[in-house]
């Protein structure tokens, strides 16, 4: 059994991730992973599930919010 590193549930079905610092952190789902180590978008504070758009160091969830944001030429698809 586990504790999650989000929640603090103990649970049996625990999963570890170890982030890019070598922290290993242990979830009991996908969500309360998702919730402490997912990146937030810069503009409209979503958390990015997906690859995301990054721009001079700064992630967006998506080309519209880095527009809105001021970077020139994002583009969700070519």
């Amino acid at each position: 059994m586990g504790t999650c590193s989000t929640c603090g549930n103990d649970y049996d079905k625990t999963f570890a991730v170890e982030t890019t610092d070598g922290t290993r952190l242990t979830f009991d789902s996908i969500e309360c992973a998702a919730h402490l180590i997912a990146p937030v978008c810069a503009h409209c504070d979503c958390r990015i599930l997906g690859h995301g758009i990054e721009a001079s160091g700064t992630i967006y969830c998506c080309a519209n919010c880095a527009q809105h944001s001021g970077v020139d030429g994002a583009q969700d698809r070519v």
